[in-house]
């Protein structure tokens, strides 16, 4: 076995890096073609999820399987090489198997235990399956990856370390004052795409008590499908199915949307959420996420509209350049400005887009954490903080605001990503995409709560490990030792049976030179003589062949089916035609349905 994995997941890598680095369903297919014509891989596939994206081979050659398969992951991810690979983690044989197993089991996800992991992993067997790229060795490993998992679920409690994503994620939008069936009861809900996680996301809804199911897909016949399976589920929810199209009036009337499509760009911006939840009369007059008073300003979206200055975004910015909250700007370098509007406007990264928010006061000339604009920065909106700041300094707190900013996201945040409090929430957004749904800016609209990939896995690393955990390891452990043990054994199966085959060759032959030399035995006689050859023959190798086997199934025990094939003196062709019938025969050949 030359088991190799290379990949990255949401423990080695950013979400940004994740969401870069998806692959489509062609993207995934082309992968596995290519890897295949690639000289170090016999057989492969790929387990691409939410947080994952994992490459697994059989290889001749470790170094140049390594470099093959992060070439490649790269060239179908469309993220550079060199990008990645400060992100790629690499596994090779035994911890290879053991680092699956663990995915299986829940141990490696999210949320620890979660159970849809099985549904993923079978997935890309399967696809492996179709597409002819999984051999004997990703067969069997990915079927007993899903005994394992089921394994861990049925003898341990590992589902009481953790929940689904979906309901983890529901629990994080209800916050922690109130159960999530209590936080659901009576809301009606919107649930963007048909496919698994959002089925999975629907069917979660339903359970925990929403009144009512809105299933938007641009195919409509899944989404209609879908509606009808959550009428019949027997849980009370009323279900319906709409178009794409009619998702902005939907945002207008539900309290809840779950999204998970495939779609590469965003299917709710900021803009789309902001007139959803725009004159809501239910919603306070409350200080935004960095302190300010959202309702302060006109209410057309310009400066101080109720929205802070978001980095991407222009509507802040071009009313610095000319709208009603020019004044507050008139001191500030006109040229900087300028800049900073034309790379909102072209959609680019703002270097200095720290600038447009708001500045604590620091005791120290540059602030104790060396903000360059020093302790008369003023505080309040990001108008005001721009107030009287020349160029130079306001480039300098850019680029003081993004290394800030960058240390933060190294930081656990452990929050959702909104201040908004549950009470006062208008819009509940949970996005499960991956890239993501829904543009992250919506957490600094009033009144919106969101909760994303990259939220889930700040909670997550918070969240409490049970003692079942434990027992799952050991599980793990075990039958990562068996796995690799079978394997070995059946590496040298080809080379015992191929040793028999030539035994019962010299028996047939020394038979018929006996006829030869006594052509007077009748039938009885001869038969006789042959079966005392035989029996003698099977005695002396039957000690041999078992221990062989034995030793061959221990850590390092690989060379002695070349010693064996030594020692006697076996053809290599030999062994590999029966290798290759072996593999032929319809008994041996895996089961889709075993993936169950």
């Amino acid at each position: 076995m030359s088991l190799l994995v290379v990949g990255l997941s949401h423990r080695s890598a950013p979400v940004s890096v994740l969401e870069r680095a998806s692959l489509s369903a062609d993207a995934k297919v082309k992968l596995l073609h290519d890897t295949l014509a690639a000289e170090p891989a016999a057989e492969a596939t790929v387990l691409a999820t939410c947080n994952r994206i994992e490459l697994y081979a059989d290889v001749d050659k470790f170094h140049a399987g390594v470099a093959e398969l992060s070439t490649l992951l790269a060239q179908h991810s469309g993220v550079a090489l060199e990008e990645l690979t400060p992100y790629l983690y690499v596994h090779y044989e035994d911890r290879a198997v053991h680092h699956l197993f663990s995915v299986a089991c829940g141990l490696d996800s999210m949320v620890v235990g979660e159970g849809q992991i099985l549904g993923q992993i079978k997935d890309a067997l399967a696809l492996g399956q179709e597409l002819h790229t999984a051999g004997r060795l990703i067969n069997d490993l990915f079927q007993q990856a899903l005994r394992v998992g089921k394994r861990a679920h049925s003898e341990t409690g590992i589902d009481r370390a953790g929940q689904s994503l979906v309901t983890f994620g529901l629990e994080q939008l209800a916050g922690h004052a109130v159960p999530v069936g209590e936080w659901a009861a009576g809301k009606r809900a919107l649930v963007i795409g048909a496919g698994s996680m959002s089925s999975l996301a629907a069917a979660t809804l339903a359970r925990v008590g929403v009144a009512e199911i809105v299933v938007a897909n641009r195919t409509a016949e899944r989404a209609e499908r879908l509606a009808e399976i959550l009428v019949a589920s027997g849980t009370g929810v009323a279900a319906r199915a709409v178009t794409m199209g009619a998702v902005a009036d939907e945002l207008t009337r539900v309290d809840v949307v779950v999204s998970c499509t495939g779609a590469t760009g965003l299917v709710l911006t900021g803009d789309d959420v902001a007139r959803a939840v725009e004159g809501d009369p239910t919603l306070p007059v409350q200080a935004g996420p960095e302190g300010r008073d959202p309702a302060a300003g006109p209410a057309d979206g310009s400066a101080g509209a109720g929205r802070d200055f978001a980095p991407g975004t222009g509507d802040g910015l071009r009313a610095a350049a000319g709208g009603p909250g020019a004044q507050a700007l008139a001191v500030a370098d006109a040229e900087v400005v300028a800049r900073l509007v034309a790379a909102a406007e072209a959609g680019r990264r703002l270097a200095d887009a720290g600038a447009a928010r708001t500045i604590a006061p620091a005791p120290a000339a540059t602030g104790p954490d060396g903000c360059p604009l020093g302790p008369d920065a003023p505080a309040g909106d990001g108008r005001s903080a721009l107030t009287g700041v020349d160029a130079t300094s306001l480039e300098l707190h850019g680029t003081w605001a993004d290394q800030g900013e960058a240390a933060a996201q190294r930081q656990p945040r452990r929050t959702v990503r909104s201040s908004v409090d549950a009470a006062a929430v208008r819009l509940a957004l949970l996005d499960l995409a991956m890239p993501r749904d829904i543009d992250a800016a919506v957490h600094r609209i009033p009144g919106v709560r969101l909760v994303d990939i990259e939220s889930l896995a700040e909670a997550s690393a918070d969240a409490p490990m049970a003692a079942d955990v434990d027992a799952v390891r050991t599980i793990v452990a075990d039958e990562v030792a068996a796995f690799g043990a079978a394997q070995r054994a059946a590496h040298i199966t080809p080379t015992v049976v191929a040793l028999r085959a030539m035994a019962a060759e010299v028996v047939a032959m020394e038979v018929a030179r006996l006829d030869g030399r006594v052509p007077d035995l009748d039938e009885r006689q001869r038969a006789e003589v042959t079966q005392t050859v035989r029996r003698v023959v099977d005695k002396l190798l039957h000690a041999p062949t078992v221990r062989v086997k034995q030793l061959a199934s221990e850590p390092g025990g690989a060379g002695y089916a070349e010693a064996l094939r030594e020692l006697f003196d076996l053809d290599p062709q030999t062994v590999e035609s029966v290798s290759r019938a072996d593999a032929a025969d319809p008994k041996n050949d895996d089961d889709p349905g075993r993936a169950s």
